[in-house]
């Protein structure tokens, strides 16, 4: 089976590359499995200063692959494993992202994209709610922003992603922007770095203790609806919804 995350390193930061294009980088049991593993040898090895979070083709994540979605307690070890790593992980984003690609967006500590990037919670569209992926998003993102795009699915720019919380820059030159970014934790002492993580996600940690079990069980239940199994019937058809009007 080939490898679905790429792996490259770079004077002590690791990059890891989302690299199953051929379904826009959806979220599938393997990737998931596949994608914690790799963050668990990142933390591990004490040659990695930082982690890289990237992708390969048009799509960062387009959220749950729906012919193989991960388990919601997989999903929730993934996210959680993100916000726990000791070192600082950095989201690079040239293309879109959708539902559950945007827990992974929250899930890290800094991230940037290219000003072509769209963003879109899509879940309600499909007869679900974005249940788990809300452990990382709801501490750091702004609550009317959330209400508006979790609730109209509506499609958002770069530009009011760094607005509601969500990115931290935008460039047209991702790689730019993010070239102080890397130097700074390049500059940085490991300890330090893993110390002032643990200050910074302290608040999303309490979130994911106090919710991730009933957010788990919203999600197995609402993936198993009536409403769910139209709503990604008619996405895979590619047709809209029976409730469309």
């Amino acid at each position: 089976m080939s490898a679905l995350i790429g792996r490259t390193r770079a004077r002590a930061v690791e990059t890891l590359s989302l690299d199953a294009a051929g379904t826009r980088n959806a979220l599938s049991a393997a990737l998931v499995a596949e994608l914690a593993a790799a963050l668990t040898d990142c933390g591990k090895d004490p040659d990695v200063r930082a982690v890289v979070l990237t992708h390969t083709g048009t799509t960062f994540c387009a959220g749950a692959d729906l012919r193989d979605p991960p388990d919601p307690e997989a999903l929730v070890g993934l996210l959680r494993r993100l916000v726990e790593l000791p070192k600082p992980v950095v989201a690079r984003i040239t293309g879109h992202v959708r539902a559950g690609g945007l827990g992974l967006l929250g899930a890290c500590d800094i991230a940037a994209a290219a000003t072509g990037a769209t963003f879109a919670f899509t879940e309600v569209r499909i007869g679900v709610a974005p249940a788990v992926i809300s452990l990382p998003v709801f501490p750091r993102a702004d609550p009317r922003a959330l209400a508006r795009y979790y609730l109209t699915g509506e499609r958002f720019s770069p530009v009011e992603a760094v607005r509601t919380g969500l990115l931290t820059v935008t460039a047209d030159d991702v790689d730019e922007a993010l070239a102080p970014i890397l130097d700074g934790l390049r500059r940085s002492s490991p300890e330090a770095l893993a110390e002032t993580k643990q200050l910074l996600t302290a608040r999303v940690l309490e979130t994911f203790d106090r919710d991730a079990a009933e957010l788990t069980a919203l999600s197995a239940r609402l993936f198993a609806s009536a409403q769910a199994r139209e709503g990604m019937t008619a996405f895979l058809e590619r047709r809209d919804a029976a409730w469309v009007v």
